[in-house]
């Protein structure tokens, strides 16, 4: 037969007329193979112990017949041993038939306690596991001894475990990734970005930085390649200025006086970024400089800036074109992780395994680490005992709770049954041998 399990529950409704607490459900358990061969021993011993009750109980008979016929004293030896035995066997009878049923189907107080108590026995048993194996002291004990840390880091110092854990940690974060929904990612991250950014003033931050750029020359680059890109342009694009000034003049003025104009204005805007782009002290930098100073100095005091940069940024956040930005963002970085993981020679694996192998040589040889290790588990487990106790405990006594009391006792009887039956045949032989000692002191004493 296979370990079958059926559960039924009752739901007890409440004052609302909605479901409330289970009021209660049976769950039957048929027996396994296993069990079907201990019942098997248990009825094997209770015909043994039985055998021995009625094997005194002949003796007895044949004893007092004995005497009764002059056979001699000692037949009243034998009689009173076999008498004790009968009531050792039977009073051991009564004790271990009285934890699984009543005696003889009758209703006696304090018998067929296994079925009659099993919520408290279930009850205690938790309380038991509880307080001796769910202590704080006991599971750091426990856990100082087995030294999880230096065990820990010899197993991950091996090349193939890292490698085994590498390709798990891979296969993990390749389905967290996979599960989770680019939208609603894309909603957290924009979210968690524009909340982050809406809460921090960005214009002193802003300022500081500009100020230690404009210190350190580290602008004069971008001011080189922009003057340089202008003077390109300007050179490549004369027709374009000379139309632009053209087409502001007045309408009155003759068309080569514009001419002359759109040439001199050309030639004075190259001649500037020339100068501008060739000279590295020209007086167009160095104003450009002070600008630059008071700007950062104005991001970082000035009320009336500071304000002004604020509002932009809510402005450039609210945009859907930034916030589309941050979307593709995520979606090209999970892309990249998602690849990274299935490649057996990616960086990324290559340097979570050499971080593994260096993790667990340290583990397995530095003291501090290992202590660390042994730490950071007795705390876990601790942290889950103490807040999770009432949990895990409720698990043995709502699971003995569900049990029906009639297949919980013959489950227990066909475990335990076995050696019961030993306390009946220990309770003929020593009821006999103590039946023989008290008769022959009372002969011995009364003569």
């Amino acid at each position: 037969m296979c370990g079958i399990t059926e559960r039924v529950e009752l739901m007890e409704p409440t004052e609302t007329g909605t479901p409330g607490r289970v009021a209660s459900y049976k769950t039957m358990t048929a027996f396994t193979p296993a069990d079907e061969e201990r019942r098997r021993g248990v009825r094997r011993m209770k015909a043994t112990a039985t055998g021995m009750l009625l094997f005194v109980a002949v003796v007895y008979v044949l004893a007092k017949t004995a005497g009764n016929a002059g056979a001699g004293a000692w037949t009243d030896y034998v009689a009173a041993a076999a008498e004790a035995g009968m009531v050792g066997a039977l009073a051991d009878w009564f004790a271990v038939t009285a934890l699984f049923r009543h005696p003889l189907g009758l209703p006696i107080p304090h018998t067929a306690i296994i079925p009659t108590k099993k919520d408290q026995l279930g009850v205690s048993l938790g309380e038991f596991v509880g307080e001796n194996f769910l202590s704080e002291e006991v599971v750091r004990q426990r856990l100082h001894a087995v030294g999880i840390g230096s065990r820990l880091g010899a197993w991950l110092a091996e090349p193939e475990h890292a490698d085994r854990v590498t390709a798990e940690l891979a296969t993990a974060l390749r389905g967290a990734l996979t599960v989770l929904r680019d939208s609603d990612v894309q909603a957290v991250v924009g979210e968690a970005i524009t909340r982050r950014a809406n809460a921090q003033e960005i214009a002193p931050g802003i300022g500081k930085t500009l100020e230690r750029i404009v210190a350190d020359g580290g602008h004069r680059r971008v001011v080189d390649l922009v003057v340089a890109r202008a003077h390109d342009w300007l050179v490549l694009h004369r027709d374009d200025v000379m139309v632009a000034v053209e087409g502001g003049a007045p309408g009155w003025t003759p068309r080569f006086v514009d001419r002359k104009v759109g040439e001199r204005v050309y030639k004075e805007l190259l001649r500037f970024v020339t100068e501008m782009r060739d000279m590295p002290s020209h007086p167009a930098r160095g104003a450009l400089d002070r600008f630059l100073t008071d700007f950062a100095s104005d991001l970082q005091s000035d009320t009336d800036t500071r304000a002004r940069v604020e509002r932009l940024k809510g402005e450039v956040l609210g945009r859907g074109e930034v916030q589309d930005l941050i979307a593709s963002v995520w979606t090209a970085v999970r892309s990249m992780i998602v690849a990274a993981a299935e490649d057996e020679r990616s960086e990324l694996r290559t340097r979570v395994r050499a971080a593994l192998l260096s993790l667990g040589a340290r583990m397995a040889t530095e003291q501090k680490v290992q202590d660390k290790v042994d730490s950071w588990v007795e705390g876990a487990a601790v942290h889950v005992v103490t807040t999770y106790r009432t949990e895990i405990t409720s698990l043995i006594t709502d699971t003995v709770a569900g049990w029906d009391p009639e297949h919980t006792t013959r489950k227990i009887e066909a475990h335990i049954g076995r050696d019961l039956q030993f306390i009946r045949i220990n309770g003929t032989v020593v009821g006999s041998l103590a039946g023989l000692v008290i008769y022959s002191l009372s002969r011995w004493l009364g003569a």
